[in-house]
């Protein structure tokens, strides 16, 4: 081969010669396999005549001396497994040839720290890390801490998730550490294998020890990795594809290739492919991009990579390599490129992908006009065991000394226990105080023996399910009383406490059940939310054109319905820890708590009671149906008071059941170990359980981990709550609760055959039915004070969304009509007229929205969302303008019953009374039938945009309201085949949507605005969101100006790189 170009006397013009001194398996030459990246750019090289290659091969690389090597102009070389990277260094320092990627600095791309360094030396963001260097494996270093939700590196604190690193670039085996608030586990990421990217291990905690590593803070990406290749400082090409993070499995086309999508990068993101590419002096470089709350993070450099299967990018990577090795080796030659390339490939045909076009809500047909642009939903989570709360005071010292330890020794702190070694230490506590009795033998008091019951009770919640986990269980230990004792040195007094309040809370977890309709929900909101898009979804949402946000309350069983119904929505597959940290946000001041209505809800309660309890009968014959749920306390059954002794007898009758199969299980519970030690929780293993335990239930245990002592406790607790037999009073609060027992143990507990269990369950729905919406509210106007009070921020932020929206769906629909009219300008007079007109046009339709309003969203919505896009020139997509916005609000009973209250009864507002309700006569009549909005009940917005109307026209957006009550099936309902199957699985299905409006009514968005408003937190209210400081300059530009640079309608945009 050295022969071929061993002539120098050549006659000018004489081509310049390419050396291609790479292994063979990279350049994969052979003819066969001609569509390999880099054979397809150096075939097009050779197209322009102006070059000869010669590809060096394996046997003269490893075998010949570089004196024997042949000569070339220019030299592609880079390392790879096998290659002498010090032969090619010494080869180019002998023949000087132009390197396309130097040598000597491929050497740091194997060591992750230099890598870092190198990268910070530049001023490119990388990750938050730190170092663990060990010389010999499972080195003990004074420096490196392990706890259970953190490690900590010279001082340097990593909480889960946190990522570990090998620091050898070659090998691939990074590990993802899942805190125990979501399940624990760690996820393997390793080279593809099949299908595979990732594994997830939920039994693994400890990190590894046995090398060196690099700890760094896991960057929640919303499921997406960016790839970037450089050719050159000024190209840069991106695409986009399913994080391995998520799921592992790896989404291909029908040829079995890799999905990937290309995505259009920021100004900033290109100047940090330009730098990665000066500051390791490579000009062919590929490197990964972490995208994360407004700033983009670089976490490795691959060295030379390629795109894979793009025609555009094998033209452009060869016109810059040609321009690049003719300024280095010709300068006199004209690097322009020909007006038409000198191959001629055959682009392949693109795929189709669903129409657009819908048209057709459910609400009526709107013609084929219109496109879906938003879909907002607010969904509850899914089943769940009743939430329970043990209160006792405690004087014992273990006890007492156990708050000290872990309130740092203030005796006027309380504690909260939640992690695993906290409760295993009250546990253990607890083991040495329980009393040695059974609860049937009489104690010498009743206080006395209610104390120890609740012992018990606490030492068998701790016990449940062999394992801990913070995201269920939790204590709190609130000092009482206080002495003065001399303190240990003799010095002086000190307080010490004598009695404190310890309060457990457990319970509430999401059942398999609660878990599979989650999942199922997703499904159906995949194939049934966005018409027209079938699969398309996916598609849509992994080309960056589907823009997701998925939020939670802080409540665990919410955090996991919203993980299990993105894994539905997404279709993805494996465990829920990994999807729930890569994908929800929580965002408990939006989705949790009820402290902001708390004092009308307590006057709504106490109203409710007297109602009830004075036998009023709330709904009189003579009263206008029309007004049924006007009146104070419409829905409660007349019969309310004599309903509520039946109720009491029946729970004793169940009570007394279920105390009779815990005495037998505390038998055989006594005899076990007092020093037993619990394992590490293994929370994963729970999440992970779609299926129900069919050994536990044919061996006559109940469902779920409970016991039957636990069990025994949560209806005692009822029992005594309800009625207080020596004050002779019913807690009506205590209603929604017994109605939830006895749901759950229909459902969940059909086999233990609990005698009345029936008769209690329709005493109590009908008891409940008119209680729970009640609660919100006795009438319409209490209705509406507490709800705007309950969702006054979320449904500012849904003001925020559908603004957003509609900003964007503007700004497009501008610039598209702007590309059409400039089409016929030349060039100098596009440029001249450009953006004058698009500013004024604009300012004149948005009047009522300023830049203010906008960045004013808490995670800065429309900033960070609108950067992120497809790249229409090299997207194989039919349309690639096509945006969605999708945002999920996963919560509480509490705040979907207050969004559907302020929907229904907004225009009851003084500032509103001339206005119609936005909920139409049927649905308000259907609404006060509807007692309950169950498990997975959601409520709809979906906003379309009608492109034929004019931009000013109120009409142009259209809001549709729709409503699912849940899974409100009564569990004593079988009435087909389909029924009894889900009964068999303990599950309810979950009921379809239901319309808000009449069928063809238009309600616009500028309506819902000014409906909402009254009720929202304003948008300058929210939090600032905190602009990085490497972002400033592009976050200060205007929405349209943005859109401007980021879309390139105009044919003559961004020539250089993208």
């Amino acid at each position: 081969m050295a022969e071929v170009m061993a002539d120098e006397g050549v006659v000018p013009p004489r081509k310049i010669r390419i050396g291609v001194c790479v292994m063979e398996k990279k350049v994969k030459c052979g003819f066969e396999v001609s569509s390999a990246p880099m054979e397809q750019i150096l075939q097009r090289l050779q197209a322009f005549g102006e070059f000869d290659v010669t590809h060096f091969g394996d046997k003269v690389i490893l075998e010949e001396p570089i004196e024997s090597w042949p000569i070339c102009d220019c030299l592609i070389a880079f390392h790879s497994s096998g290659y002498p990277l010090e032969k090619a260094e010494a080869y180019a320092a002998l023949r000087k040839p132009f390197l396309v990627n130097e040598l000597e600095p491929q050497h740091l791309l194997h060591d992750r720290r230099k890598v870092y360094e190198r990268l910070e030396m530049f001023g490119i963001y990388v990750p938050r890390y730190a170092l663990v260097n060990r010389e010999v494996p499972y080195q003990q270093l004074d420096y490196f801490i392990e706890e259970e939700d953190f490690v900590e590196v010279h001082g340097m604190r990593f909480w889960k998730p946190f990522v570990e690193k090998p620091i050898d670039g070659d090998n691939h085996s990074i590990m993802i550490y899942y805190p125990s608030s979501a399940g624990g586990g760690m996820k393997e990421l390793f080279r593809k294998v099949g299908n595979r990217s990732s594994e997830f291990h939920p039994e693994v905690r400890r990190v590894r020890r046995e090398g060196s590593y690099i700890y760094e803070e896991f960057m929640p990406t919303g499921g997406t990795d960016v790839k970037v290749y450089t050719v050159g400082p000024e190209y840069a090409h991106a695409e986009a594809r399913k994080s391995p993070v998520v799921d592992g499995v790896v989404m291909r086309n029908p040829d079995g290739k890799e999905v990937r999508y290309p995505v259009l990068l920021t100004p900033a993101e290109k100047q940090m492919a330009r730098e990665v590419c000066i500051a390791f002096r490579q000009s062919v470089c590929g490197f990964d991009l972490l995208r994360c709350e407004g700033r983009s993070y670089v976490c490795d450099v691959n060295g030379w990579s390629f795109v894979k299967n793009s025609h555009k990018y094998y033209d452009d990577a060869a016109c810059v390599l040609r321009k690049m090795f003719l300024d280095a080796k010709a300068p006199h030659l004209s690097s322009a490129i020909p007006p038409i390339l000198p191959w001629k490939v055959n682009e392949p045909v693109q795929p189709t992908e669903g129409l657009t076009r819908q048209g057709s809500g459910i609400i009526g047909t709107f013609g084929q006009s219109e496109e879906l642009r938003c879909v907002i939903a607010v969904i509850r989570h899914g089943d769940r065991t009743p939430k329970q709360k043990v209160k006792l005071k405690v004087t014992e010292e273990k006890l007492l000394n156990l708050m000290l330890k872990y309130n740092g020794g203030r005796p006027r702190a309380e504690t909260k226990l939640k992690s695993a070694i906290q409760l295993q230490d009250l546990l253990d506590a607890t083991r040495m105080l329980v009393p040695r009795t059974r609860p049937d033998r009489e104690s010498d008091s009743e206080a006395e023996g209610e104390h120890g019951e609740k012992l018990r009770q606490v030492k068998a919640v701790l016990e449940e399910g062999g394992h801990f986990s913070g995201i269920y269980r939790k204590v709190q230990l609130k000092p009482l009383k206080w002495i003065k004792v001399a303190k240990s040195n003799g010095e002086g007094e000190e307080e010490r406490p004598v009695e404190a309040l310890m309060v457990l809370k457990y319970g509430g977890v999401l059942t398999h059940a609660g878990r599979k309709q989650a999942e199922e929900l997703g499904r159906y909101f995949r194939n049934n939310m966005y018409p027209g898009e079938g699969t398309g979804l996916l598609r849509l949402h992994s080309t960056y054109r589907h823009d997701l946000k998925i939020y939670s309350s802080d409540e665990g069983r919410v955090q996991m319905s919203a993980a299990a119904f993105a894994k539905g929505l997404l279709d993805l597959e494996g465990q829920l820890t990994p999807i729930l940290v890569s994908l929800v946000s929580k965002d408990s001041s939006m989705l949790d708590g009820l402290d902001n209505a708390s004092i009308e809800m307590d006057e709504a309660k106490a109203r409710l009671n007297e109602i009830i309890t004075s036998s009023l009968k709330t709904v009189h014959s003579d009263e206008s149906p029309e007004f049924s749920w006007m009146v104070d306390g419409a829905g409660l059954p007349s019969n309310a008071s004599e309903l509520l002794p039946k109720l009491v007898s029946l729970i004793k009758k169940v009570t007394e059941q279920v105390r009779l199969l815990a005495k037998d299980e505390d038998e055989n519970l006594t005899e076990t170990n007092l020093y037993d030690i619990i394992p590490p929780y293994d929370q994963a293993k729970a999440l992970g359980k779609t299926n129900i335990d069919v050994d536990r239930i044919a061996s006559g245990l109940p469902c779920g981990s409970e016991g039957f002592l636990l069990m025994y406790a949560r209806w005692k607790k009822l029992e005594r709550d309800l009625y207080n037999e020596r004050k002779e009073r019913f807690d009506i609060t205590q209603i929604p609760d017994v109605y939830d027992s006895c749901k759950y143990d229909l459902l969940h507990n059909a086999h233990l055959n609990l005698e009345g269990l029936d008769e209690l369950f329709k005493v109590a729905q009908a008891l409940a039915d008119g209680v729970i919406p009640n609660e919100y509210g006795i009438n319409p106007s209490q209705k509406l004070k507490i709800g705007s009070k309950i969702a006054r921020r979320l449904l500012g932020k849904l003001l925020i969304d559908l603004r957003n929206t509609r900003e964007e769906a503007i700004s497009v629909a501008e610039l598209k009509s702007n590309h059409d009219h400039d089409s016929s300008f030349t060039k100098t007079e596009k440029e001249n007229s450009d953006a004058k007109p698009k500013l004024n046009k604009n300012d004149e339709v948005r009047k009522s929205i300023t830049l203010n309003d906008i960045s004013m969203d808490q995670d800065d919505d429309d900033d960070k969302e609108t950067k992120y896009r497809l790249d229409p020139k090299y997207a194989n997509v039919k349309t690639p303008e096509r945006h969605v916005r999708t945002r999920l609000y996963f919560t509480s009973e509490s705040h979907i019953h207050s969004l559907m209250n302020v929907l229904r009864y907004c225009n009851m507002d003084e500032s509103l009374e001339e206005e119609d309700s936005l909920v139409c006569y049927n649905a308000l009549e259907r609404l006060y039938r509807t007692k309950e909005l169950d498990y997975m009940s959601y409520i709809v917005l979906r906003m379309f945009e009608n492109t034929e109307v004019a931009l000013e026209d109120p009409k142009r957006f259209r809001i549709e309201l729709t409503f699912s009550r849940g899974a409100d099936l009564s569990p004593l309902e079988k009435n087909d085949s389909e029924a009894a199957s889900l009964h068999q699985e303990h599950t309810l299905p979950i009921m379809g949507p239901e319309r808000l409006q009449e069928i063809g009514s238009c309600l616009t968005l500028e309506k819902m605005e000014m409906m909402f408003r009254p009720f929202a937190m304003p948008a300058e209210d929210f939090p600032p969101p905190s602009i990085p400081a490497g972002f400033s300059g592009y976050f200060s530009k205007s929405v349209l100006e943005r859109l401007v640079n980021l879309w390139p309608f105009h044919k003559h945009a961004h020539s250089n790189g993208k």
